[in-house]
């Protein structure tokens, strides 16, 4: 009697675990973190930034305009597969803030000298402490703020391919066209 309990187990064990997974499966994207911070007021900026370049303040994200907020590494593969897309926005006109994290100075300052800087001011956060305000696990994160200093959209990853183009542009479109 033992003997049928015991190698009835495996089986069992191995239907429940094909039923989670196959409900994992159905719930919503998967790629997707919900933020706190939707709806609210953006989170507390760091009060540090690169030389050379204009620091990103609370006011910034409060002026009247949709501004994005990217966190990057200039260590960070996919923060420079994403590079060329931010430097194009910027070139559009979208206002394109950056938060470099957990980097050297040095090697910030470098990154954007050779590759161009997208952003209309920076602020640093080396230890890594103003990401954990932000909802930031790893870069690149980038949020959409509403003019009011809202945010309005988080997405994790870098900002290239589909789930870019079918998540992200569409929430920015509407963040610049909230009337149309």
């Amino acid at each position: 009697m033992a003997n049928r309990w015991l190698m009835a187990l495996p089986p069992t064990i191995f239907a429940g675990l094909a039923v989670m997974f196959w409900l994992g499966m159905q719930r919503g994207n998967p790629e997707d973190l919900p933020s706190a911070f939707l709806g609210r007021p953006a989170p507390i900026l760091p009060a540090t930034g690169l030389p050379g370049t204009r620091q990103l303040t609370d006011a910034d994200l409060r002026a009247g305009e949709v501004t994005l907020v990217n966190f990057w590494a200039s260590w960070c593969p996919p923060c420079r597969a994403e590079h060329p897309v931010l430097m194009a926005m910027a070139a559009r006109g979208i206002r394109v803030a950056g938060v470099n994290m957990m980097d050297k100075e040095a090697d910030a300052v470098g990154y954007l000298a050779e590759e161009g800087n997208p952003f209309f001011a920076l602020a640093t956060d080396p230890n890594g402490r103003n990401r954990v305000e932000w909802g930031v696990s790893a870069p690149p994160e980038t949020f959409i703020i509403g003019p009011d200093g809202t945010v309005l959209f988080k997405f994790t990853g870098p900002l290239v391919g589909t789930d870019y183009e079918t998540r992200f542009i569409p929430a920015l479109d509407k963040a610049l066209k909230p009337d149309g």
